[in-house]
């Protein structure tokens, strides 16, 4: 999913995002707000995941979106 359709589908992924990734706050949705970069900083942030771990397993979260939960 690129940048411009992550921010475009926004409302519906955010909610799948925190299913997926519990420890981020409310706070944490909110300044992502569809900026990859940013929500990949802020799982690395929270989960204590490697920047490359980090950005696996959004790649991964972004594809199922686009297959079949958001």
């Amino acid at each position: 999913m690129n940048r411009d359709v992550l921010k475009g589908k926004w409302n519906q992924v955010k909610g799948q995002l925190k299913k997926q990734w519990g420890k981020l706050t409310d706070d944490d949705v909110a300044q992502i707000e569809g900026d990859i970069d940013t929500g990949i900083g802020r799982i690395q942030e929270r989960y204590g995941y490697s920047k490359e771990e980090a950005q696996r397993a959004w790649n991964a979260f972004l594809a199922r979106c686009e297959t079949d939960l958001c």
